[in-house]
């Protein structure tokens, strides 16, 4: 092994990498993986060693999906150019992902990231309120444009946050709010909001909109009730704001039982924004709408995106959305969701460490804890635990507020024998793992 326990293939795979991309980019794991091929729920190493990828949900409908790869070769192959030009592909694509939505939504605008929608989305709310202040949660990331990066407290930008900005703390639902989870949890969240709104409009900025992941999934993906988010609401609406739903993680049926998180979790937001799985890796985001708001935002603002809506990322979108319809893999995420969670549930019975088993769909993990009645985070323990998972040859990761809750989200088409193979693995990584060191 190299220094640091890398072996020497992979230092000067990341010596080159500090040469060429400049430092601190970051990478998983202690010892990086060097990724050379995708299929389904697995990959590959540069050494020919296979992994069961349980964190990915980019190849949302699985790595290197042919139908997927089919469409974007034939576009490709085909036609490529921007939506200045007229084609057909972007309105089949649209008027397929609208109809999974409930009214009032109407009209989309196609980028490559969900940075680029979510940074959309605020100026839409400018553009319907008038106002600049925008409410996010104090653990949630939304993205990297120097707007959107203004809401992350977990990398706080260079000269501090603007005046228009302002945070709430993230629910909780193993450590509520107000100490009480359920409808207590709910208002003491509300009350949080409102107060932030009271703060931009007595600051002479004013509130224009709140951002959340409706599943709240940077914040450790809470247990939380349908409805929880109504107080929220109206809130929100009471004072005139615009809500948009960030479901670049949550969306696409996701969570097993809805298509969106804001379905699920009974939130009507104004604006939804999407990225990451939309066309299974290729780069792909979108902000969806009512026919008023765009009107709003297309009067306010003249935007174009060179590469948005592109017809072979429209086909790479359109391709994805059909196969996860095809081959019903939001009900697969529901059943195989269901089975994994309760095998997490039985582990949890025999590791004091795992505080509180969560999640829905193909979205779950377990916080894990020192002390259970304390609640004491086991951060470090955690990350071990993501480590030696990596090891032992299966791929997944850790987030929350304490960065102590293990994250697996892996591609839709995840399976019972791929379940109880992660579910193996983590009984042997946390029977051979110390809690202490």
């Amino acid at each position: 092994m190299g220094t640091h326990g890398k072996t020497p293939s992979i230092n000067r795979l990341l010596q080159r990498r500090a040469k060429l991309l400049g430092p601190n980019v970051p990478t998983f794991y202690d010892e990086p993986l060097h990724l050379v091929k995708g299929d389904g729920v697995w990959v590959w190493d540069a050494q020919g060693r296979k992994y069961l990828d349980c964190y990915n949900n980019v190849p949302h409908v699985g790595h290197c999906h042919p139908q997927v790869v089919e469409a974007i070769c034939q576009q490709a192959s085909t036609l490529n150019t921007h939506t200045r030009y007229l084609h057909e592909i972007i309105l089949d694509y649209i008027e397929q992902l609208l109809a999974t939505f409930d009214a009032p939504f109407a009209s989309v605008i196609m980028t490559c990231t969900g940075s680029e929608a979510n940074d959309i989305a605020l100026r839409m709310a400018q553009a319907v309120t008038g106002k600049r202040g925008v409410i996010a949660t104090d653990h949630t990331y939304h993205g990297n444009t120097t707007a959107v990066s203004q809401l992350s407290k977990n990398m706080p930008p260079l000269g501090g946050y603007g005046e228009h900005v302002r945070h709430v703390p993230a629910p909780d639902s193993y450590r509520p709010l107000g100490g009480e989870a359920g409808t207590a949890h709910a208002l003491a969240f509300a009350h949080q909001v409102q107060l932030k709104i009271d703060e931009l409009e007595a600051s002479g900025v004013g509130f224009s909109s709140l951002i959340v992941c409706p599943y709240f999934a940077n914040e450790g993906f809470p247990d939380l009730q349908q409805g929880f988010l109504e107080p929220v609401q109206k809130v929100v609406k009471h004072a005139g704001g615009v809500i948009i739903a960030d479901e670049v993680q949550p969306g696409f049926g996701r969570l097993g039982t809805h298509m969106w998180g804001h379905q699920r979790i009974g939130l009507k937001p104004d604006i939804v924004t999407l990225g990451k799985p939309i066309a299974n890796g290729h780069p792909v985001g979108a902000v969806v709408t009512s026919t008023d708001v765009m009107q709003q935002f297309r009067t306010a603002f003249k935007y174009f995106n060179t590469f948005g809506g592109n017809p072979v990322s429209c086909a790479a979108a359109l391709a994805t959305l059909r196969v996860l319809q095809q081959e019903q893999l939001m009900d697969n995420a529901h059943a195989v969701g269901a089975y994994t969670k309760n095998g997490l549930q039985r582990l949890a019975q025999k590791y004091d460490v795992m505080g509180d088993v969560r999640g829905a769909g193909l979205f779950f993990g377990a916080e894990m804890v020192l002390d259970t009645n304390l609640k004491t985070p086991a951060t470090d323990f955690t990350n071990r635990v993501a480590n030696a998972m990596r090891q032992e040859g299966v791929l997944l990761n850790k987030l929350g507020i304490y960065y102590n809750t293990l994250k697996i989200r892996p591609p839709m088409c995840f399976s019972r024998e791929h379940a109880d193979l992660l579910l193996q693995t983590l009984d042997r990584v946390l029977e051979t793992t110390p809690v202490q060191v």
